[in-house]
């Protein structure tokens, strides 16, 4: 994995192991969106105050850089996963 753009907003996390670059992008933005049947953005805090164990795996997929391929649900630890997600939406911020 390269050098992280923090300009950009990316963060490296380590998830199951791996070190992950994440990044909310506009179509990651629209993934999550999507996937959470949110109809706006400001619909998202409220909804990830308790999210299901398949909306948050929804909203990393969408934040993760797919240059080392798709993640691991088994070898995830789900706060591993809570915490790499809140650390590239306030990057993003």
């Amino acid at each position: 994995m390269g050098e992280v753009n923090r300009a950009r907003g990316e963060v490296a996390v380590a998830l199951g192991g791996v070190t992950r670059r994440l990044c909310l992008t506009l179509g990651g933005l629209a993934r999550i969106e999507a996937a959470l049947g949110l109809s706006d953005w400001s619909q998202l805090p409220a909804r990830l105050a308790r999210p299901s164990a398949s909306e948050l795996m929804a909203v990393l997929e969408a934040l993760v850089d797919d240059e080392l391929g798709p993640l691991d649900a088994d070898r995830l630890d789900p706060r591993e996963a809570a915490a790499a997600v809140a650390m590239a939406l306030a990057a993003a911020a």
